[in-house]
């Protein structure tokens, strides 16, 4: 290989042959002849660059926007439905919407039961990338042995499993910030009652599934809880959900509910009765008050108390409702209903004498005493020393068809329109009966009835002898149907001044139901309780009270039940006393009755921070205070029902903190706020923190803004 100088380049290499031929030199011409032409800077000198850099930079944005229109042609076209269909799956999920339960008034508007919302935590095994660290991380949150969680899950078979229901706010947000795959949070619903125990056995509770298993959540499930519905729902980038709803879908949501019952009768009747009780060691105590003119109860109260937010430490023995689904005999407070059929057959009159042996009859092997040593009674005292031989006699008069006829048109044998779980007692058909049969009835013994029966058979006689269904249910626009009439009004004016004279007069039995400035009507009852191991009657009673004021004109009626006391049995001693404080507190209450005249009464007066006539008492956003301004300290069974003992007079700041506890903190006031937004925790509130508590009537709303984080 050789190198040429630039010097030597163009000369002819001396070994190299020069082509003569006439070809090679047509190819040397045609060389020089190209090498003669104009360079390429004049030959495109006359071109404007300017516009031909333009023609390209437009040339590359058509091309560019031609390829951005046939890319979307193409996931539009061809990969569109394939493209929707993963975006679809992606942040749409179908899922089971449970709802929120109805909320449970009482008839001033007072929140009774509400729902709230809690987190439960859920796994989807296949979903799980390492069993073993998910074990460990989510074991100590969640209060469970990793092995057994991961023993557990690693070998199941199911897609979707529980791990704990509706968890605490703290535990939800643990369980968020592990972050683990295939471990989810679920929204579900805790009912809470803000006033604890307060009417516990009658609104019952309902179980981690939001069904009612008790009281009135059990008895109308129907309408305040609410079918499951499976919706589908949007979600974003990290799994949360977007709380739009598609057109024409909506949460599911239960029927709200307002109760007869009033908050403030209803602590003066649990408090009555819990201080009978424990007086006289009683198994368990109960009152019904009821409002006469429209048959609304107003109060039931039992004791034991029972928290159905604490329902699984509680026993069945607890929670039960005892005024509707106990059957026991009812003794001498029913013998106003024997004595009411008897006049109004023409058996007997007023002043008819009834021979009472002088407190012991025997007939037919049966021996019958009586408390008392009397002898020839006109009818209308037999009510007033409760003899057990005057009724007998007047029962026998009556006779068994006669004495059932009235007895079933009452109510007895049959439940009552009260939406709640009840017995139905025990009332024999009258070809079952014997004389014994009858004489025992005639004074309360051979008959089971409930305490809502009797109150519904009272409340016959006190609407002048016609039929009127208790109500604990308020509806608007209720009409009143037709209903029969079971004694005349002249039969049940009769039967309502003995009853009145069995607590008026000196000598009545039902004396220490007495209430000064008011006149007061009841009968008492000490029933024995059968003993089923001997098959006899044992020594064990069922002391009672049944009274209505005033008794011209009732407005209250007051069921008392005190079961089993073992310091003293007798009702005019144990129940007539708790009438006595319900009945003059209620008085108070509701203005009919001065305070100075129920605090010369004696026992069970109200304070002197309550209302007197004329005056309002505390308002019902702040219940219970005057009540128990100046009253002494009790223990903790005593003490006021939910979170209104320590009522504060600022407005609390719960921003940040959980639902449940800003619930309660505005509960103690006797607030309920208004919930705006989704989520566990509280982001804004109005009023701000430290204002004062709206007035009453003003319109003004207390309201929580919700969100999850």
């Amino acid at each position: 290989m050789f190198k040429f100088s630039k010097r030597n380049r163009n000369r002819p290499n001396p070994a190299v042959k020069r082509d003569t031929s006439p070809r090679g030199s047509r190819i040397l011409r045609a060389r020089n002849g190209r090498n003669s032409r104009p360079g390429l800077a004049a030959r495109f000198a006359g071109v404007d660059w300017a516009r031909f850099r333009i023609n390209v930079v437009v040339g590359i944005f058509c091309l560019l926007w031609a390829g951005l229109w046939g890319r979307a042609w193409y996931l539009q076209m061809i990969e569109g439905p394939r493209l929707a269909d993963r975006a679809h799956r992606q942040h749409m999920a179908s899922e089971l919407v449970t709802g929120r339960r109805g909320m449970i008034y009482d008839r001033n508007g007072q929140v009774l039961a509400r729902s709230v919302e809690a987190r439960s935590v859920y796994v989807k095994p296949q979903e799980v990338e390492d069993f073993l660290v998910m074990a460990n991380t989510l074991g100590p949150i969640l209060g469970m042995e990793p092995q057994k969680l991961y023993d557990d899950l690693s070998k199941t078979s199911r897609r979707f499993v529980w791990l704990k229901r509706k968890v605490d706010d703290y535990t939800a947000q643990a369980v968020r910030k592990a972050n683990l795959a295939g471990i989810g949070l679920s929204k579900e619903y805790d009912r809470v009652y803000p006033f604890k125990h307060m009417a516990g056995q009658l609104l019952g509770f309902v179980g981690l599934d939001d069904k009612g298993l008790e009281g009135i959540e059990r008895a109308l499930e129907a309408r305040l809880g609410c079918i499951p519905t499976r919706q589908i729902v949007q979600r974003d980038a990290m799994g949360r959900r977007f709380y739009l709803h598609e057109e024409g879908q909506s949460e599911p949501r239960g029927q709200d509910l307002t109760l007869t019952i009033d908050v403030q009768m209803q602590f003066i009747a649990e408090e009555a009765v819990a201080r009978a009780a424990r007086e006289h060691d009683a198994r368990w105590s109960g009152a019904l008050v009821v409002d006469v003119p429209t048959g609304e109860i107003l109060a039931w109260a039992q004791y034991p108390f029972f928290n159905p937010n604490t329902y699984r430490e509680s026993s069945p023995l607890i929670y039960r409702n005892r005024l509707a689904a106990d059957a026991l005999e009812p003794g001498s407070t029913f013998k106003p209903f024997v004595m009411a059929a008897a006049l109004q057959e023409r058996k007997i009159t007023t002043t008819t004498p009834i021979n009472c042996e002088r407190g012991k009859w025997e007939t037919k092997n049966f021996i019958i005493r009586d408390t008392s040593n009397q002898g020839v009674l006109p009818a209308n005292k037999v009510l007033r020393y409760s003899s057990n031989i005057g009724m007998a006699k007047i029962g026998l008069a009556l006779g068994a068809p006669t004495f059932y006829k009235y007895l079933h048109a009452l109510g007895f044998g049959e439940r009552t329109s009260v939406p709640v779980a009840e017995s139905r007692g025990i009332l024999r058909m009258p070809r079952d009966w014997s004389e014994v049969d009858i004489m025992s009835t005639s004074f309360g013994q051979s008959i089971s009835v409930t305490g809502l029966q009797m109150a519904q058979g009272y409340l016959t006689l006190l609407n002048k002898g016609v039929y009127k269904p208790l109500r604990l249910i308020r509806e608007e626009g209720n009409v009143e149907e037709p209903r029969q009439r079971v004694f005349t009004e002249q039969t049940a004016r009769q039967v309502m001044k003995m009853m009145r004279d069995v607590v008026e007069e000196k000598d009545g039995t039902g004396k220490r139901a007495r209430i000064e400035g008011v006149e007061v009507a009841g009968k008492t009852g000490t029933a024995q309780k059968a003993d089923h191991r001997a098959g006899t009657y044992g020594n064990k009673r069922l002391a009672s009270f049944v009274g209505f004021l005033p008794a011209d004109r009732p407005r209250y009626l007051v069921l008392v039940m005190v079961d089993e006391p073992s310091r003293n049995q007798f009702g005019g001693v144990v129940a007539a006393p708790v009438f006595r404080e319900i009945a003059g507190r209620a008085l108070i209450y509701s203005g009919i009755l001065a305070e100075r005249h129920v605090d010369e009464s004696g026992k069970g007066a109200l304070a002197s921070g309550a209302r007197r006539r004329g005056l309002k008492v505390s308002a019902l956003e702040t219940p219970y205070l005057a009540q128990v301004a100046h009253a002494p300290r009790r223990d903790s069974g005593m003490q006021l029902p939910g979170h209104l003992a320590k009522a504060s007079d600022k407005v609390p700041d719960v921003q940040g903190k959980s639902v449940r506890n800003a619930v309660e903190l505005f509960a103690r006031a006797g607030v309920v706020p208004e919930l705006k937004g989704s989520g566990s925790r509280v982001v804004r509130q109005s009023p701000p923190p430290g204002a004062a508590w709206p007035a009453q009537g003003q319109g003004a709303a207390c309201i929580l803004w919700l969100s999850e984080r």
